[in-house]
C-alpha cells in the first residue's frame, strides 16, 4: 500500500492490513521529498523504529542535481536508527536489486525469516564505525 504522506486517514482503520515496514522514499533532487518525510516521521509510532522503519534514497545517480544532501538524509538514518538504501530507479538492474532487497527487509519485519528479528537486522545494518 502506498501513501504519499502521513497520517493515514482514520476512516478506514478497520480495513487496513496490519503493517509490518515503513519506507519512506526521499528523491535526491527534491527538498519538498525531504521535508514531506521529516513532517510524516512525527505520526510514526516510536516503536516502529525498532526495525520496521528504512529510508530509501532515489535519484542517486544524478547527485550533480541534487537538491538534498546525502549526509543529511544519513542523519536522518541515524536519528531514528534505521537503514537507509539508495537506488537509482532509473537503471533495471538496479530497481530489481533494490525491490529485492526491500522485500527481504519486509519478510524479515513480517517475521517470515526464522531467527531474524526486525531489531537484530537493524543491528546488523549499522555501520561498524557506530560504535
Amino acid at each position: 500500500h502506498l501513501a504519499t504522506s502521513l497520517p493515514l486517514p482514520s476512516e478506514r482503520d478497520h480495513l487496513r492490513p496490519r503493517i509490518d515496514l515503513i519506507v519512506f522514499m526521499i528523491d535526491i533532487k527534491s527538498k519538498y521529498s525531504l521535508k514531506n518525510v521529516e513532517t510524516s516521521l512525527a505520526h510514526v509510532d516510536a516503536s516502529f523504529f525498532l526495525g520496521k522503519v528504512c529510508f530509501l534514497v532515489t535519484g542517486v545517480g544524478r547527485l550533480n542535481s541534487c537538491g538534498v544532501e546525502t549526509n543529511t538524509v544519513c542523519k536522518l538514518g541515524e536519528t531514528y536508527c534505521s537503514p537507509v538504501l539508495f537506488c537509482e530507479l532509473e537503471l533495471e538492474g538496479v530497481r530489481v536489486s533494490t525491490a529485492q532487497r526491500l522485500l527481504r527487509i519486509l519478510q524479515i519485519c513480517a517475521g517470515h525469516i526464522p531467527g531474524v528479528s526486525a531489531l537484530s537486522f537493524v543491528s546488523l545494518m549499522r555501520r561498524s564505525d557506530d560504535n
